[in-house]
């Protein structure tokens, strides 16, 4: 712990340095390959099925409709026992897919389709759309707050951290192109929120300090913003990650996407916060005389 607080400059300015190359090639994952889409946005067809075992598990259901539609199909577990929704894209044209009952044959129980719906891309398009404008919307209101909140010199740190960690997970999702669905896009939302947060406190120091400590330097302040903060920063982000992981490992195919995303946003929000979110300060020449009140100009008295 002595050897971090003591080279804790030295730290800071090297993950910066990694930060910024992997928000580089984030970018460049999504600018030439592109996210993988989901079915909530460029559309498809979702059944509901119900088994009259209630015991047959995904795993069981999932090789058997990959293998009959020929494409990855979403298999999500309904309310009640033994019903499921069942999302794959629409068929070719001059392509015609197999029943379900003849998909789900081999595992010899009764198969009801209660219904089948397809979700056009139109929809898709508005779905896309609406959630652009979402994304846009969260980090309007954010930026917002932090100019009111902090200086604007502290505050483009918090910003350029929360930017950090939504590239780092777009671009994490562009290079393994994996499904980019709405659930993905809530676990950004939350990212946003989660990194926010730890930015926000470990600026809330740098603050009062700035204003009890004018005469030390900068880098000093930082550091010790950090090391106040830094056991509260590994608590939440340690158990938070804890609760993650246990989705991710329990939760099934269905929220593998929410789970990992969320995962990612947690590491790097608490990376970006400590490392992007006060080295920008830095280098934009934050000075505790950005915190000091203004003398009032005095009154000429005349007589």
């Amino acid at each position: 712990m002595n050897y971090l607080v003591k080279n804790l400059t030295k730290l800071r300015y090297f993950t910066s340095i990694v930060s910024i190359s992997l928000m580089v090639i984030s970018i460049s994952f999504v600018c030439l390959k592109g996210l993988n889409w989901g079915l909530d946005f460029t559309g498809g067809v979702v059944s509901e099925v119900q088994l009259a075992d209630n015991k047959v598990t995904s795993s069981e259901l999932r090789p058997l409709l990959d293998a009959g539609f020929n494409q990855d199909v979403v298999v999500i577990a309904a309310d009640e026992p033994g019903r499921w929704v069942l999302r794959y894209a629409t068929p070719a044209k001059g392509v015609q897919y197999p029943a379900l009952n003849e998909v789900l044959a081999p595992l010899k129980t009764d198969v009801q389709v209660l219904n089948t719906s397809i979700v056009g891309p139109q929809v898709g398009k508005e779905l896309a759309d609406q959630g652009g404008l979402a994304l846009l919307l969260s980090l309007l209101c954010i930026m917002g707050y932090l100019s009111y909140r902090f200086e604007w010199r502290l505050a483009s740190g918090s910003l350029l951290a929360l930017l950090h960690d939504v590239v780092l997970v777009l671009g994490f999702f562009a290079a393994t192109q994996m499904e980019f669905n709405l659930t993905v896009l809530a676990a950004v939302l939350a990212i946003l929120g989660y990194s926010l947060n730890d930015s926000i406190i470990i600026a809330d120091r740098i603050r009062e300090l700035l204003i009890a400590k004018p005469k030390q330097t900068l880098e000093e302040t930082n550091n010790e913003a950090i090391v106040a903060t830094f056991s509260r920063t590994m608590v939440t982000s340690g158990t938070t990650l804890m609760t993650v992981g246990s989705l991710w490992l329990l939760g099934g195919a269905s929220l593998e996407g929410f789970s990992i995303a969320m995962f990612i946003g947690i590491l790097t929000g608490t990376w970006s916060s400590i490392s992007v979110g006060t080295v920008l300060p830095e280098y934009l020449g934050l000075k505790p005389e950005h915190y000091m009140p203004k003398p009032e100009p005095k009154e000429e008295e005349y007589i």
